[in-house]
């Protein structure tokens, strides 16, 4: 099939099926006589892999690694287990960086009434002092 026809059938942007090529995450296609890519029917669950992995948190890096050891016969489920363990341990720094984020922002909005020009937003006063700060270091 051809690459529109393997993104409609993925339900993948044309380019995202070229992107994936380029990293080497879906191998390049023989061509027809035409010039035409040629994929395989298999090259459909490869990409709703891909995209799946990702809807988990799984960088491309990380599926790259992933679709290795799938094929790599000394692979076992504890490698795999490995690697989803260690995006766990990813996951988990995130959301705590995000709670802090969230925890900053909440007590910026509590300093400011809403009310007078920008020139005198506590807010933007607080953002210009952590940035001057974190700049000088």
């Amino acid at each position: 099939m051809t690459t529109s026809q393997l993104a409609k059938k993925a339900s993948v942007n044309l380019e995202t099926v070229r992107y994936y090529e380029r990293r080497g995450l879906i191998p390049e296609p023989p061509r027809t006589e035409s010039g035409y890519r040629d994929y395989s029917q298999d090259i459909i669950a490869r990409i709703l892999f891909i995209k799946r992995a990702q809807d988990l948190g799984f960088t491309l890096k990380e599926i790259s690694e992933l679709l290795s050891l799938r094929v790599d016969p000394d692979t076992t489920c504890c490698d795999v287990r490995q690697r989803t363990e260690t995006k766990i341990r990813d996951v988990d720094e995130k959301i705590s960086d995000l709670q802090r984020i969230r925890e900053a922002l909440t007590v910026l909005v509590q300093s400011c009434k809403g009310k007078g020009p920008t020139s005198a937003c506590p807010i933007l006063e607080a953002i210009d002092t952590k940035e001057t700060s974190h700049a000088n270091h």
